[in-house]
C-alpha cells in the first residue's frame, strides 16, 4: 500500500522537487511490518494479545510506553502506546473474572509524519481450570484506526495541486486466547495466541478498496523459574506474522526480588532480547510497590547497521497497578508477573 502511494506521487508533476531522502523515509517504513512493535513485550501486553487484559494482580492496570527509532539515519520514527484496564468482576478466590480494557497507540515516521493512530476497546474473561493453578482467558476487541500523512511538508511545484485523500479511517476487529499455569511455587508458564485485523479493513487513500490492512497473527510465551527465593529466570519468545512480514523476538530476563511485601515491594530485572535478523536489545526494569519503570535500548544489527552506526531505538515505559496484593504468598493472588 505504501509503495503504491509513493509510485502515485512520483507520477505527479508537482513532485519533481521531492528528494531521495523523502523516498528513503517511506521505504524504511515499508520494510517493517504494517503494525507497530516494541522490544519490551510485557510493557504492552495488549499489543500482543487482548486476552492478557485482566491478567494482572489488583483492580486495575495502567501503562504507557514510548519508542524512538532511526534517529541517526533519518527523521526519528516515534511510537507511543497507552493502556487502561479495570477488573469488572472477579470471584472471591479468583476462579473467574471479567475485565474491560482500552488500548490506544500512535506512530509517526519520516519527513511527512506518515503514521497511524488507533484505539480499541477490549473485553476479556478468564476461568480457572482443574485445581485452580490453570487459568484460561479469552478476549475480543473492536476499534477504529487512521493512517495518514502531512502534505504541508511536501515542496509542491504547483501550489494549486491537491491530494484526493490525506487520511484513511477504518474499523478493526481482533480476538485472542491465553493460558496460564502455576506448575509449582517456583515455576509458571503462560502462552497466548491472537489474531488482529480480522476484518482486513480497507486503508486505501484513493477510495479504490484495493488496499487492505492484512491480518496479524501473534504467538507469545513467557515463563519463570525461581531457583531461589530471591532470584528468578524469565525466558520469553514472541512471534508475529502479517502478510509477508515476520518478526521473531526472544530473550531472557533475570529478576531479583528484594522484598515481596506490598508496602515495601521491590524487584529489579535485567535481560537481553533479540529481534531475529534485526536488533539486540538490553532491558532494565524496577518494580516498586504498585509501579513498574522500564527502559530498553536496541542495537541495530540489520543491513542498515552501517548507516545507523548500529544505533537503533530506545524505549521507556511505566505501569501502575491499583490494589496490587501482597506477593509474599504467591498463590494468594492472581499470578501474573509483568516483568
Amino acid at each position: 500500500m505504501k509503495l503504491l502511494f509513493i509510485a502515485w506521487l512520483l507520477k505527479r508533476p508537482f513532485f519533481r522537487r521531492a528528494t531521495a531522502f523523502l523516498v528513503f523515509s517511506f521505504y524504511l517504513l515499508v520494510s517493517s511490518a504494517q503494525d507497530i512493535h516494541f522490544s519490551m513485550l510485557d510493557l504492552d501486553p495488549l499489543l500482543f494479545n487482548p486476552a492478557y487484559s485482566g491478567f494482572f494482580d489488583g483492580k486495575g492496570r495502567f501503562g504507557v510506553i514510548y519508542r524512538n527509532q532511526w534517529a541517526t539515519v533519518t527523521t526519528p520514527f516515534q511510537t507511543i502506546s497507552a493502556t487502561a484496564e479495570l477488573s469488572v468482576m472477579r470471584s472471591k478466590r479468583n476462579q473467574n473474572g471479567l475485565s474491560a480494557g482500552l488500548w490506544v497507540s500512535a506512530d509517526r515516521a519520516g519527513s511527512l509524519d506518515y503514521g497511524s493512530t488507533s484505539a480499541s476497546a477490549i473485553v476479556s474473561y478468564y476461568q480457572a481450570v482443574g485445581n485452580g493453578d490453570n487459568l484460561v482467558s479469552v478476549a475480543i476487541e473492536g476499534g477504529i484506526g487512521q493512517v495518514g500523512f502531512n502534505p504541508e511538508n511536501i515542496d509542491l511545484t504547483d501550489g494549486t495541486e491537491t491530494f484526493i485523500r490525506e487520511k484513511a479511517l477504518y474499523p478493526t476487529l481482533g480476538a485472542g486466547i491465553a493460558w496460564f499455569c502455576q506448575h509449582s511455587e517456583s515455576f509458571y508458564t503462560k502462552v497466548g495466541f491472537s489474531m488482529r485485523n480480522i476484518n482486513e479493513p480497507d486503508i486505501s487513500y484513493l477510495g479504490l478498496s484495493d488496499t487492505r490492512l492484512s491480518r496479524r497473527w501473534n504467538v507469545y510465551a513467557r515463563g519463570e523459574w525461581r531457583w531461589t527465593t530471591q532470584w528468578g529466570l524469565l525466558p520469553v519468545v514472541g512471534y508475529q506474522r502479517q502478510e509477508g512480514f515476520n518478526e521473531l523476538v526472544y530473550g531472557c530476563d533475570v529478576k531479583w526480588y528484594l522484598n515481596e511485601r506490598q508496602r515495601d515491594y521491590l524487584a529489579l530485572s535485567a535481560g537481553l532480547m533479540g529481534r531475529h535478523g534485526d536488533a539486540l536489545a538490553v532491558n532494565l526494569a524496577v518494580e516498586w510497590t504498585s509501579w513498574v519503570f522500564a527502559f530498553s535500548y536496541d542495537a541495530n544489527l540489520s543491513t542498515l547497521a552501517e548507516a545507523s552506526h548500529t544505533l537503533g531505538a530506545f524505549e521507556v515505559g511505566v505501569i501502575y497497578r491499583i490494589g496490587k496484593k501482597d506477593d509474599s504468598h504467591r498463590r494468594a493472588a492472581l499470578p501474573c508477573p509483568i516483568i
